[in-house]
């Protein structure tokens, strides 16, 4: 069994998981069993609407606090009837606000809000109860009742001091006691001190032999309790982003990045570190042997694969961009929009599509309509991009790091050229100067106007100077080394060896 550990996911999900599903579809191509793990708590959504959404299968998902249950990964299938008839009394009202539903009980302040999986449906997802104005417990429900929150005020507040989960025959599997901040999980026959504990205590219930492997994605919390308790298992980190920080580091010294401090230091029980670019690998081995000593196994693997090249079955629209990422500050979508505002008097017909969710959407909507630019950049929301970039004659990113960069690859597997910082790793990796698009240089003096401006100008230079078709052709051949045939290889090399 291949064990993939995560932290969390979202709607808007980051790269982690979206490599995390470009990897699971290809072990399921090469009939290798893998399951996911995510350690974080979910208290606003259900996870299987988050990994689901993604395109996991719900028998690939392993969820730390359901795992000492003998509850199932599952969508939210709970109603209000079957909510009904479990109350101990009859409630005087019902109202429904869009996903909101309220039953209003005799006495003052005595409620329950019962929070619905959409605006339409009568699944629900979580209840609060609410006595004499006081919120006293909160239930969460997949097919059964989930776990349960208890609630009491403090410092004007409700603060929460114990969970209790449930098995599907709603008899109690454990406890979490709460005692401001400091956590204590309770089993039948152990008491654990901390979630690193509970993590340790799972990995441990695994069983792990040396026919298992574990992939770390996310060491944050719990890298040492799943190196500690792994048993005979092969271990291995794949790295997401750049590693370390190139301004504080010097001849002597180097500042590993947060994230990856703890696994690099742990190299000694590490079977191999997985980079998703050659750059990065070569750059890595150099660093490991300059500053610890030492020549750990790392390997290349893309963490993304396309299945063929896709071509476009009608002319491209002309002078048409897209960018797509989550909309997040470290995106700089907002220098990409005022770019094309720039661009647009040396090419008036240009346009931006801006597919994604996140954060910025509102800012990001401002600035569109404050630069009078509603006709001409578009915010397209989230969507299955790999039959729509090839619609569009080239792809402008704004990020000044990427890991490897997912959409990169797939504008590249469209035939798009690209226009982009001249960054690690992804941008390099994807984009040969003059051939296929543009690095930009970029330096520590540069602000962000100067950065906006030599995107400007790269957008002109390529719809007024380059040859597209040559361009796309290049793309295309570059796309050749990420096809599914290529990316599995390397995988079934890796954990076959």
């Amino acid at each position: 069994m291949i064990y993939n550990f995560n932290l969390g996911i979202g709607w808007a999900s980051s790269g982690v998981e979206y490599a995390q599903i470009y990897r699971a579809k290809l072990f399921r191509r090469l009939g290798f069993d893998a399951k996911f793990i995510f350690t974080d708590m979910f208290p606003t959504e259900n996870l299987e609407h988050f990994t689901s959404n993604i395109g996991f299968e719900d028998s690939e998902i392993i969820w730390l606090y359901t795992f000492f249950t003998d509850q199932k990964i599952s969508p939210v299938t709970y109603t209000l009837s079957d909510l009904e008839k479990s109350f101990d009394r009859i409630p005087l009202k019902k109202t429904r606000d869009k996903k909101t539903v309220k039953y209003i009980f005799e006495g003052k302040d005595n409620f329950y809000t019962c929070y619905m999986v959409d605006e339409t449906s009568d699944r629900v997802h979580r209840v609060e109860y609410v006595s004499s104005g006081l919120l006293v417990r909160k239930d969460y429900f997949t097919y059964v009742r989930s776990y349960s929150e208890y609630y009491a005020p403090l410092d004007n507040k409700a603060h929460m001091y114990h969970r209790r989960f449930f098995n599907e025959d709603g008899s109690l599997a454990y406890e979490e006691i709460n005692d401001d901040g400091n956590v204590t999980y309770r089993f039948k026959d152990r008491i654990l001190c901390g979630k690193e504990q509970l993590v340790a205590y799972m990995v441990k219930c695994l069983g792990l032999t040396d026919n298992d492997t574990i992939i770390i994605d996310r060491t944050t919390d719990v890298g040492q309790a799943i190196l500690m308790n792994a048993g005979d298992a092969r271990v291995g980190v794949v790295i997401h982003a750049d590693h370390y920080s190139e301004g504080a580091t010097d001849q002597d010294y180097i500042l590993w990045n947060n994230y990856y401090e703890y696994p690099f230091s742990q190299y000694k029980h590490i079977d191999f570190y997985i980079a998703s670019t050659d750059a990065q690998r070569e750059l890595l081995n150099y660093q490991f042997e300059k500053y610890l000593g030492v020549k750990p196994n790392v390997v290349t693997i893309p963490v993304g694969s396309i299945d063929e090249r896709i071509y476009p079955d009608r002319e491209r629209k002309n002078h048409s961009l897209i960018t797509a990422s989550r909309l997040a500050d470290e995106k700089h979508i907002d220098w990409i929009i005022s770019a094309v505002v720039g661009a647009k008097e040396a090419v008036p017909d240009l346009t931006l599509d801006i597919y994604g969710k996140g954060a910025n959407e509102k800012s990001l909507k401002k600035l569109i309509a404050d630069s009078q630019a509603e006709s001409y950049i578009r915010l397209m929301g989230q969507h299955d991009l790999k039959n729509i970039y090839k619609d569009y004659q080239a792809y402008i990113a704004g990020s000044m790091s990427e890991g490897f960069g997912l959409t990169l690859m797939e504008a590249v597997g469209s035939g798009l050229p690209i226009i982009g910082f001249d960054v690690p790793y992804g941008n390099p990796t994807f984009v040969d100067q003059d051939k296929n698009g543009y690095l930009i240089p970029v330096n520590a003096k540069m602000d962000g106007r100067q950065k906006v401006e030599e995107l400007k100008k790269a957008i002109v230079k390529l719809f007024t100077e380059a040859n597209l078709e040559e361009f796309s052709r290049h793309s295309y051949d570059v796309a050749a080394d990420y096809l599914t045939d290529e990316v599995m290889n390397k995988w079934k090399a890796l954990i076959e060896k």
